[in-house]
């Protein structure tokens, strides 16, 4: 079942009240061919938990592994991922497109 954008943004509320350290990823530009459009979320608590998508693939497992950082020390970060940038091969954004994805932490 694909949660809706509602849904993902309920999760991380519901998890931030329960105590868990949360972050949001949210694609803030595309251009060229990009799995998912501006506005999409990922959801991300400290565990390694996550809901929604922001790309799929490697990519994703990228920005969990930042969120990771972000709820360890609070500080929001602007990721970016395109097929120009040698890493987008290694996290398998190699479609032609780029995307930029921002994460906070979610209090």
């Amino acid at each position: 079942m694909i949660s809706t954008e509602t849904d993902i943004l309920r999760a991380a509320e519901d998890w931030a009240r329960a105590g868990r350290g949360v972050a949001i990823a949210t694609v803030v530009e595309t251009w060229g061919s990009a799995p998912r459009p501006a506005g999409s979320h990922l959801v991300i608590d400290g565990a390694g938990n996550f809901l929604g998508s922001v790309s799929g693939g490697c990519v994703e497992g990228a920005v969990v592994a930042e969120a990771a950082d972000v709820i360890a020390d609070g500080k929001a970060r602007l990721l970016e991922f395109g097929v120009a940038d040698e890493a987008a091969w290694q996290v398998g954004l190699s479609c032609g497109g780029r995307i930029k994805v921002y994460v906070e932490k979610v209090n």
